[in-house]
Protein backbone atom coordinates (compact mmCIF):
# COMPACT_ATOMS: atom_id res chain seq x y z
CA UNK A 1 0.00 0.00 0.00
CA UNK A 2 3.09 2.43 0.45
CA UNK A 3 4.04 1.52 -3.12
CA UNK A 4 0.90 2.87 -4.22
CA UNK A 5 0.70 6.01 -2.14
CA UNK A 6 4.31 7.11 -3.01
CA UNK A 7 3.29 6.46 -6.52
CA UNK A 8 0.41 8.19 -6.50
CA UNK A 9 2.24 11.82 -4.82
CA UNK A 10 4.69 11.18 -7.58
CA UNK A 11 1.91 10.83 -10.15
CA UNK A 12 0.42 14.33 -8.67
CA UNK A 13 3.63 16.40 -7.98
CA UNK A 14 4.75 15.08 -12.02
CA UNK A 15 1.46 16.55 -13.24
CA UNK A 16 1.95 19.64 -11.42
CA UNK A 17 5.06 20.12 -12.81
CA UNK A 18 4.45 19.06 -16.32
CA UNK A 19 1.03 21.36 -16.44
CA UNK A 20 3.55 24.40 -14.87
CA UNK A 21 5.91 24.09 -17.59
CA UNK A 22 3.04 23.39 -20.88
CA UNK A 23 1.39 26.81 -20.04
CA UNK A 24 4.56 28.69 -20.41
CA UNK A 25 5.08 26.73 -22.94
CA UNK A 26 1.58 27.21 -24.94
CA UNK A 27 2.04 30.97 -24.17
CA UNK A 28 5.60 31.76 -26.08
CA UNK A 29 5.04 28.62 -28.76
CA UNK A 30 1.73 28.61 -29.18
CA UNK A 31 0.62 32.36 -29.22
CA UNK A 32 -1.76 31.61 -26.76
CA UNK A 33 -3.22 34.34 -24.17
CA UNK A 34 -0.79 35.53 -21.53
CA UNK A 35 -2.93 34.83 -18.10
CA UNK A 36 -2.15 31.40 -18.84
CA UNK A 37 1.58 32.40 -16.82
CA UNK A 38 -0.46 32.50 -13.76
CA UNK A 39 -2.20 29.26 -13.53
CA UNK A 40 1.58 27.84 -14.61
CA UNK A 41 3.29 29.66 -11.58
CA UNK A 42 0.24 28.32 -9.23
CA UNK A 43 1.24 25.22 -10.26
CA UNK A 44 4.99 25.31 -9.91
CA UNK A 45 3.89 26.18 -6.12
CA UNK A 46 1.94 23.22 -5.72
CA UNK A 47 4.69 21.43 -7.42
CA UNK A 48 7.15 22.33 -5.06
CA UNK A 49 5.37 22.20 -2.00
CA UNK A 50 4.50 18.44 -2.72
CA UNK A 51 8.15 17.74 -2.71
CA UNK A 52 8.41 18.14 0.56
CA UNK A 53 5.42 16.02 1.26
CA UNK A 54 7.79 12.93 -0.04
CA UNK A 55 8.82 10.64 2.55
CA UNK A 56 12.22 10.06 1.48
CA UNK A 57 15.37 11.61 1.59
CA UNK A 58 15.46 14.87 -0.75
CA UNK A 59 18.10 13.11 -3.23
CA UNK A 60 16.23 9.72 -3.22
CA UNK A 61 12.90 11.51 -3.72
CA UNK A 62 14.25 13.46 -6.80
CA UNK A 63 15.98 10.32 -8.39
CA UNK A 64 12.68 8.18 -8.10
CA UNK A 65 10.83 10.80 -8.98
CA UNK A 66 12.30 11.14 -12.53
CA UNK A 67 11.42 7.81 -13.27
CA UNK A 68 7.52 8.78 -12.67
CA UNK A 69 7.99 11.97 -14.44
CA UNK A 70 8.74 9.73 -17.40
CA UNK A 71 5.94 7.85 -17.17
CA UNK A 72 3.19 11.00 -16.67
CA UNK A 73 5.30 12.52 -19.29
CA UNK A 74 4.42 9.88 -21.55
CA UNK A 75 1.05 9.94 -20.96
CA UNK A 76 0.55 13.24 -21.60
CA UNK A 77 1.78 12.75 -24.55
CA UNK A 78 -0.55 10.64 -25.44
CA UNK A 79 -3.75 12.47 -23.79
CA UNK A 80 -2.66 16.29 -24.56
CA UNK A 81 -0.91 15.67 -27.92
CA UNK A 82 -2.39 12.93 -28.96
CA UNK A 83 0.78 10.89 -30.19
CA UNK A 84 0.21 6.89 -29.03
CA UNK A 85 3.34 6.00 -27.49
CA UNK A 86 5.90 3.11 -29.22
CA UNK A 87 6.03 -0.03 -27.93
CA UNK A 88 9.95 0.99 -27.00
CA UNK A 89 8.37 3.74 -24.98
CA UNK A 90 5.94 1.33 -22.34
CA UNK A 91 9.49 -0.63 -22.11
CA UNK A 92 11.32 2.46 -21.41
CA UNK A 93 8.85 3.41 -18.96
CA UNK A 94 8.95 -0.14 -17.50
CA UNK A 95 12.14 0.21 -16.23
CA UNK A 96 11.99 3.32 -15.32
CA UNK A 97 9.11 2.77 -13.00
CA UNK A 98 10.61 -0.83 -11.90
CA UNK A 99 13.80 1.59 -10.94
CA UNK A 100 11.51 4.00 -8.87
CA UNK A 101 10.51 0.82 -6.95
CA UNK A 102 14.30 -0.79 -6.32
CA UNK A 103 15.53 3.44 -5.60
CA UNK A 104 12.47 3.75 -2.89
CA UNK A 105 11.81 0.46 -1.23
CA UNK A 106 15.56 -1.05 -1.89
CA UNK A 107 17.33 -0.34 1.13
CA UNK A 108 14.23 -2.32 3.03
CA UNK A 109 14.63 -5.20 0.31
CA UNK A 110 18.13 -5.67 1.41
CA UNK A 111 17.12 -7.59 4.22
CA UNK A 112 15.41 -10.55 1.91
CA UNK A 113 17.95 -10.44 -0.32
Amino acid sequence: MEILKTLGLFTVTALAEIIGCYLPYLYLKGGKPFWLLFPAAVSLVIFVWLLTLHPQAAGRVYAAYGGVYICVALMWLWAVDAIRPAMTDWIGVSICLIGVIVIMYGRQLDRYL
